[in-house]
This record gives C-alpha cells, structure tokens and sequence, in this order.
C-alpha cells in the first residue's frame, strides 16, 4: 500500500498555481526588470518595421499622426483573473520622446495566454497632448482599430482617421477569449 506524501490538489490551490504561472509568463521576455532605453528602441524600430512592410497603408496613417506609441511586446495571461505587461515608446515626428509601460488586469470568463504588438496612433495634437498630461491614461472605447489582426485587412476609411486615437493591434501569438486593448492603462517610466 502506498501513500502519496503530497497533499491533493483542492481547487484553492489550482487557481492560485495557474495565478502564479500566469504572473511569471507575463514577465518572460516582454520587458519587464532592467530593459534599457536602447533595448525598448530597438524593439519598438522592429515593430515598426513589421507594421509597415505587413500593413503597408499603416504608413499614409503614422505620416498624419502628430505621435505614435509603440508597445512592441506586450503579454497577457488569464484563468479566470488575468492580467498583462508591456513597455513601449512613445514617437513625435520619428523621435522617442517618453517610455511608457502597459498594464491590465480583468475578471471573468477567460482562458490563456497571448503575445501582441500594438501601435497607438494620436491623430491630433490635443489627444496626443491630453495622453502625454496624464498620469496614468486608459483605453476607452473611443479608440478605433484600424487594424485587428485576426485576419482582419486595414479598416481605415475617412471616417475612421477623423478618430482622435487609432489602435493597430498584431504579431499575435497564443490564444485568449475576450482580449482587447480596453481597460490598458499607460504609465511614463523611466527605463
């Protein structure tokens, strides 16, 4: 007769097993600890270059946007409570200008894990001015997408690019129920 020496696995224990497993998969790799400034500028030149040569009607949009925020690796992870992480960089006229970080948490029916690259573009010089002034800005549903990559092509028509904020949203890898940029909240930091 043999006994086990571990207690069972309740459901308590479960959750916060897969709460710790999904803490530390949001932290590989997307820049979290002691990324420098060097390194989030070689990542958001990457992403950039990506966007352009896959969504090459992306550039005529980044050509009119008076800044870009590019956040060229961001992961999220979920069981039941999820939440994500990424830092980026935010452009004017081509120049880095700020880093910012990206982080979100949620409740509710969703499973899994994902890894994405999303480009804000600010399309006048107030919504760019107004994310700069806050201290911490959040994604509403003001933000229109112009780029969803779940197969979807470009949707920017003239409608569309009179939209203060634009979000393109790509280079996804994994799968998770429910994802959406709402709720992300931007934070400046210091690399």
């Amino acid at each position: 007769m043999s006994r086990s020496l571990s207690p069972p696995l309740t459901r308590r224990g479960f959750t916060l097993a897969a709460l710790s497993t999904a803490g530390l998969t949001a932290a590989c790799g997307n820049g979290v600890g002691s990324t420098g400034d060097v390194t989030i500028d070689a990542r958001v030149d990457a992403t950039l270059n990506e966007l352009y040569s896959s969504y090459p009607n992306t550039i005529a949009i980044a050509e009119k946007a008076s800044g870009i925020l590019v956040m060229p690796l961001v992961t999220e992870a979920s069981f039941w409570v999820g939440g994500g992480y990424g830092r980026g960089a935010l452009r004017v006229g081509g120049a880095t200008v700020d880093y910012y970080s990206t982080a979100k948490a949620s409740a509710g029916v969703q499973f899994g894990a994902q890894q994405y690259a999303h480009v804000l573009f600010f399309m006048t010089d107030d919504a760019l001015n107004e994310f700069r002034r806050a201290s911490g800005w959040t994604v509403g549903a003001d933000v229109e997408y112009v780029l969803l990559d779940r197969g979807d092509g470009l949707n920017a028509d003239s409608n569309t690019l009179r939209s203060p904020v634009l979000a393109a949203v790509f280079g996804r890898a994994g799968l998770l129920v429910g994802a959406s940029l709402e709720g992300a909240k931007y934070t400046r930091i210091i690399p």
